[in-house]
């Protein structure tokens, strides 16, 4: 596999399996969920081996130091490899643990929600949990 000099932020996070799309990697630098060290990044940030980046998710804070620059997507295996976690075993207990999971409501009167309501909240409740 080729050495790549530079990467965008997005293309990485993508790339080194911490989100499942590139614009959902993307979509949370935006919302200023992906920072190094205390400052907020940008999709197109330059990453360098050796940094540390925090993503901050519905319930957990996930951590990751870069390891190595990736040219393309790769499979779990050799993500691994370009991508450490250095995430404690807490934070995922914390995912695991309903009680640190934020309610999901519907609003009181709007009636009862309809069965295609009820896929969207359980769609919505894995989304925030993080699954």
């Amino acid at each position: 596999m080729q050495a790549v000099a530079e990467a965008r932020l997005d293309k990485w996070l993508w790339a080194a399996r911490v989100f499942k799309t590139r614009s959902q990697a993307a979509a949370a630098c935006h919302a200023g969920h992906v920072k190094l060290g205390d400052r907020v990044l940008k999709p197109s940030h330059g990453v360098r081996p050796g940094e540390v980046y925090s993503i901050q998710s519905a319930t957990i804070t996930r951590t990751f130091r870069v390891l190595g620059l990736l040219p393309h997507r790769v499979g779990g295996a050799l993500a691994k490899l370009y991508a450490e976690d250095l995430t404690p075993p807490e934070e995922y207990r914390k995912r695991r643990d309903p009680a640190a999971q934020p309610p999901i409501v519907w609003p009181e009167g709007m009636g009862r929600p309809t069965k295609r309501n009820q896929r969207q909240l359980k769609r919505l409740s894995h989304l925030l949990a993080g699954h």
